[in-house]
Protein backbone atom coordinates (compact mmCIF):
# COMPACT_ATOMS: atom_id res chain seq x y z
CA UNK A 1 0.00 0.00 0.00
CA UNK A 2 1.49 3.47 -1.09
CA UNK A 3 0.07 6.21 0.48
CA UNK A 4 -0.07 10.04 -0.33
CA UNK A 5 -1.04 13.29 1.31
CA UNK A 6 -2.09 15.64 -1.68
CA UNK A 7 -1.87 18.97 0.85
CA UNK A 8 -4.30 21.56 -0.56
CA UNK A 9 -2.93 24.19 1.83
CA UNK A 10 -4.82 26.28 4.85
CA UNK A 11 -7.58 28.71 4.52
CA UNK A 12 -9.66 30.64 6.83
CA UNK A 13 -13.55 30.16 6.63
CA UNK A 14 -16.15 32.58 8.43
CA UNK A 15 -20.00 32.65 8.81
CA UNK A 16 -19.83 33.46 4.92
CA UNK A 17 -18.80 29.73 4.47
CA UNK A 18 -16.21 31.43 1.58
CA UNK A 19 -12.62 29.34 2.13
CA UNK A 20 -9.82 32.21 1.76
CA UNK A 21 -6.02 31.21 1.53
CA UNK A 22 -4.25 31.72 4.58
CA UNK A 23 -0.28 31.69 5.08
CA UNK A 24 0.65 31.39 8.68
CA UNK A 25 3.92 33.19 7.94
CA UNK A 26 2.64 35.98 6.17
CA UNK A 27 -0.85 36.41 7.44
CA UNK A 28 -2.40 37.25 10.69
CA UNK A 29 -5.39 35.61 12.27
CA UNK A 30 -6.15 38.89 14.30
CA UNK A 31 -7.31 40.50 10.15
CA UNK A 32 -10.16 37.78 9.99
CA UNK A 33 -12.28 37.68 13.00
CA UNK A 34 -14.51 35.16 13.83
CA UNK A 35 -12.58 32.76 11.15
CA UNK A 36 -11.76 29.23 11.80
CA UNK A 37 -8.71 28.12 10.49
CA UNK A 38 -8.11 24.54 8.37
CA UNK A 39 -5.44 23.04 6.69
CA UNK A 40 -7.25 20.56 3.64
CA UNK A 41 -5.16 16.82 2.51
CA UNK A 42 -7.03 14.78 0.26
CA UNK A 43 -5.47 11.36 0.34
CA UNK A 44 -4.60 9.12 -2.73
CA UNK A 45 -4.05 5.77 -1.62
CA UNK A 46 -2.33 2.83 -3.86
CA UNK A 47 -3.85 -0.70 -3.01
CA UNK A 48 -2.42 -4.18 -5.09
CA UNK A 49 -6.33 -3.14 -6.88
CA UNK A 50 -7.41 -0.06 -6.46
CA UNK A 51 -6.42 3.67 -6.81
CA UNK A 52 -8.31 5.22 -4.50
CA UNK A 53 -8.89 8.91 -3.58
CA UNK A 54 -10.51 9.83 -0.04
CA UNK A 55 -12.29 13.10 -0.74
CA UNK A 56 -11.73 15.57 -3.26
CA UNK A 57 -10.58 18.54 -1.68
CA UNK A 58 -11.82 22.16 -2.54
CA UNK A 59 -11.35 21.79 -6.08
CA UNK A 60 -8.94 25.29 -6.14
CA UNK A 61 -6.91 25.38 -9.35
CA UNK A 62 -3.14 26.75 -9.59
CA UNK A 63 -2.15 29.45 -11.85
CA UNK A 64 -2.17 27.16 -14.90
CA UNK A 65 -6.14 26.45 -14.54
CA UNK A 66 -5.08 22.79 -13.27
CA UNK A 67 -7.12 21.63 -10.34
CA UNK A 68 -4.59 21.42 -7.63
CA UNK A 69 -5.32 17.94 -6.86
CA UNK A 70 -4.79 16.14 -10.28
CA UNK A 71 -1.33 18.09 -9.97
CA UNK A 72 -1.10 16.75 -6.67
CA UNK A 73 -1.32 12.85 -8.23
CA UNK A 74 0.80 13.55 -11.16
CA UNK A 75 3.48 14.46 -8.54
CA UNK A 76 2.83 11.24 -6.56
CA UNK A 77 3.22 9.53 -9.88
CA UNK A 78 -0.02 8.63 -11.46
CA UNK A 79 -2.54 10.00 -13.79
CA UNK A 80 -5.25 11.34 -12.28
CA UNK A 81 -7.52 9.22 -15.26
CA UNK A 82 -6.13 6.26 -13.36
CA UNK A 83 -8.30 6.54 -9.94
CA UNK A 84 -10.77 3.85 -9.61
CA UNK A 85 -12.58 4.37 -6.68
CA UNK A 86 -13.12 7.86 -4.54
CA UNK A 87 -14.73 7.41 -1.10
CA UNK A 88 -16.42 10.54 0.53
CA UNK A 89 -16.68 10.25 3.98
CA UNK A 90 -19.21 12.85 3.45
CA UNK A 91 -20.20 16.12 0.78
CA UNK A 92 -19.56 19.75 3.08
CA UNK A 93 -17.69 21.84 0.58
CA UNK A 94 -14.01 21.46 1.57
CA UNK A 95 -14.27 17.84 1.04
CA UNK A 96 -16.42 17.54 -2.26
CA UNK A 97 -15.35 20.97 -4.44
CA UNK A 98 -12.98 18.86 -6.15
CA UNK A 99 -15.13 16.36 -7.72
CA UNK A 100 -15.99 18.66 -10.56
CA UNK A 101 -13.82 20.89 -12.72
CA UNK A 102 -14.81 24.01 -14.64
CA UNK A 103 -13.95 23.89 -18.32
CA UNK A 104 -15.38 26.74 -20.62
CA UNK A 105 -18.06 27.75 -18.16
CA UNK A 106 -19.09 24.70 -17.68
CA UNK A 107 -18.61 22.22 -14.76
CA UNK A 108 -17.63 18.36 -15.39
CA UNK A 109 -16.31 15.83 -13.43
CA UNK A 110 -12.68 15.42 -12.32
CA UNK A 111 -12.53 11.82 -11.65
CA UNK A 112 -14.58 10.60 -14.72
CA UNK A 113 -13.47 7.10 -14.84
CA UNK A 114 -14.32 6.51 -10.49
CA UNK A 115 -16.81 4.63 -9.26
CA UNK A 116 -17.71 7.17 -6.34
CA UNK A 117 -19.06 6.13 -3.37
CA UNK A 118 -21.14 8.12 -1.21
CA UNK A 119 -24.05 7.62 1.45
CA UNK A 120 -27.45 7.72 -0.21
CA UNK A 121 -28.79 9.80 2.69
CA UNK A 122 -25.83 12.48 2.32
CA UNK A 123 -26.34 12.70 -1.16
CA UNK A 124 -29.51 13.51 -0.72
CA UNK A 125 -29.06 16.46 1.54
CA UNK A 126 -26.14 18.00 -0.72
CA UNK A 127 -28.56 17.72 -3.92
CA UNK A 128 -31.11 19.53 -2.18
CA UNK A 129 -29.27 22.39 -1.12
CA UNK A 130 -30.59 22.88 2.07
CA UNK A 131 -26.92 24.00 3.45
CA UNK A 132 -24.80 26.38 2.46
CA UNK A 133 -22.23 23.66 3.19
CA UNK A 134 -22.85 22.05 0.28
CA UNK A 135 -22.62 23.51 -3.32
CA UNK A 136 -25.89 22.02 -5.30
CA UNK A 137 -24.21 22.78 -8.56
CA UNK A 138 -21.42 20.27 -7.80
CA UNK A 139 -23.68 17.32 -7.72
CA UNK A 140 -26.42 18.63 -10.22
CA UNK A 141 -23.39 17.96 -12.44
CA UNK A 142 -21.84 15.04 -11.14
CA UNK A 143 -25.18 12.93 -10.98
CA UNK A 144 -25.55 11.92 -14.48
CA UNK A 145 -21.51 11.64 -15.61
CA UNK A 146 -19.98 9.37 -13.36
CA UNK A 147 -21.18 6.15 -12.06
CA UNK A 148 -21.89 6.71 -8.39
CA UNK A 149 -23.04 3.38 -6.28
CA UNK A 150 -24.94 5.29 -2.66
CA UNK A 151 -24.95 2.76 0.12
CA UNK A 152 -26.67 3.01 3.59
CA UNK A 153 -25.08 2.42 6.78
CA UNK A 154 -22.38 -0.19 7.07
CA UNK A 155 -20.85 -2.74 5.37
CA UNK A 156 -18.57 -4.11 2.77
CA UNK A 157 -17.63 -2.10 -0.36
CA UNK A 158 -15.93 -5.23 -1.70
CA UNK A 159 -12.91 -7.50 0.12
CA UNK A 160 -10.67 -5.36 1.65
CA UNK A 161 -12.69 -1.86 1.81
CA UNK A 162 -15.42 -0.98 4.52
CA UNK A 163 -17.80 1.69 5.15
CA UNK A 164 -18.82 2.21 8.17
CA UNK A 165 -22.00 5.20 8.81
CA UNK A 166 -20.71 7.04 11.82
CA UNK A 167 -22.72 10.26 12.06
CA UNK A 168 -20.82 12.95 14.24
CA UNK A 169 -20.22 15.43 12.08
CA UNK A 170 -23.21 15.41 10.04
CA UNK A 171 -25.92 13.04 9.98
CA UNK A 172 -24.87 10.67 6.80
CA UNK A 173 -20.95 10.89 7.61
CA UNK A 174 -19.07 7.74 6.30
CA UNK A 175 -15.35 6.24 7.96
CA UNK A 176 -13.72 3.57 5.99
CA UNK A 177 -11.37 0.79 6.56
CA UNK A 178 -9.03 -0.04 3.81
CA UNK A 179 -7.08 -3.96 4.93
CA UNK A 180 -4.62 -4.62 1.34
CA UNK A 181 -3.08 -7.66 2.16
CA UNK A 182 -2.61 -6.80 5.86
CA UNK A 183 -1.59 -3.54 5.18
CA UNK A 184 -4.12 -1.28 7.17
CA UNK A 185 -5.44 2.09 6.64
CA UNK A 186 -8.39 4.25 8.28
CA UNK A 187 -9.84 7.42 7.25
CA UNK A 188 -11.99 8.91 9.17
CA UNK A 189 -12.84 12.58 7.16
CA UNK A 190 -14.23 14.54 10.10
CA UNK A 191 -14.83 12.29 12.41
CA UNK A 192 -11.22 12.27 13.40
CA UNK A 193 -10.03 15.49 11.04
CA UNK A 194 -6.65 15.68 13.04
CA UNK A 195 -3.86 13.82 15.28
CA UNK A 196 -4.65 16.53 18.28
CA UNK A 197 -8.26 15.59 18.80
CA UNK A 198 -6.99 12.12 19.73
CA UNK A 199 -4.96 13.70 22.25
CA UNK A 200 -7.35 15.66 23.91
CA UNK A 201 -11.22 15.25 24.80
CA UNK A 202 -13.20 18.04 23.48
CA UNK A 203 -17.24 18.63 21.95
CA UNK A 204 -16.78 20.53 18.89
CA UNK A 205 -19.36 22.89 18.20
CA UNK A 206 -18.95 22.33 14.13
CA UNK A 207 -20.24 18.82 14.89
CA UNK A 208 -23.97 17.65 14.26
CA UNK A 209 -23.66 15.37 17.12
CA UNK A 210 -20.27 16.81 18.69
CA UNK A 211 -20.68 14.20 22.29
CA UNK A 212 -21.21 11.58 19.50
CA UNK A 213 -17.98 12.49 17.49
CA UNK A 214 -15.88 12.76 20.53
CA UNK A 215 -16.49 9.01 21.54
CA UNK A 216 -16.31 8.01 18.30
CA UNK A 217 -12.87 9.56 17.87
CA UNK A 218 -11.76 7.51 21.39
CA UNK A 219 -13.12 4.40 19.50
CA UNK A 220 -11.65 4.86 15.89
CA UNK A 221 -8.34 5.49 18.22
CA UNK A 222 -8.51 2.67 19.92
CA UNK A 223 -9.09 0.53 17.04
CA UNK A 224 -6.08 1.91 15.35
CA UNK A 225 -3.64 1.40 17.59
CA UNK A 226 -5.18 -2.20 18.30
CA UNK A 227 -5.13 -3.48 14.74
CA UNK A 228 -1.85 -1.61 13.60
CA UNK A 229 -4.58 1.11 11.11
CA UNK A 230 -2.52 3.72 9.91
CA UNK A 231 -4.96 6.98 9.92
CA UNK A 232 -5.33 9.54 7.67
CA UNK A 233 -6.02 13.00 9.21
CA UNK A 234 -8.31 15.19 6.41
CA UNK A 235 -7.30 18.77 8.46
CA UNK A 236 -3.97 17.86 9.85
CA UNK A 237 -2.09 21.39 10.42
CA UNK A 238 1.58 19.20 9.69
CA UNK A 239 1.10 15.41 10.05
CA UNK A 240 -1.39 13.74 7.91
CA UNK A 241 -0.41 10.45 8.11
CA UNK A 242 0.25 8.68 11.69
CA UNK A 243 0.13 5.92 13.59
CA UNK A 244 -1.81 5.56 16.67
CA UNK A 245 -0.44 4.02 20.13
CA UNK A 246 -2.78 3.54 23.06
CA UNK A 247 -0.73 3.07 26.19
CA UNK A 248 -2.33 3.62 30.28
CA UNK A 249 -5.08 5.49 28.71
CA UNK A 250 -3.39 7.63 26.69
CA UNK A 251 -3.02 8.20 22.76
CA UNK A 252 0.24 8.55 21.13
CA UNK A 253 0.23 9.59 17.39
CA UNK A 254 3.18 8.84 15.28
CA UNK A 255 4.08 10.80 11.95
CA UNK A 256 4.46 8.73 8.72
Amino acid sequence: MEIFALGEGSYSVDSSKKFIPFDPQTDSAKDRPGSLFIHVNPFLVKTTDDLILFDSGLGFKDTRDELLVHQHIRNAGFDPEEVTLVLMSHLHYDHSGGLVVERNGRLGPSFPHALHVIQKGEWETAIAGRSSSYHKEIFEALKDSVEIQFVENSGELKPGIRYELSGGHCPFHQVFWIDDKGDKCFFGGDELPEPEQLLRKFIAKYDYDGRKAMQLREEYGKIAAEEKYTCLFYHAKSNPVGKVGFTDDHFTITPV
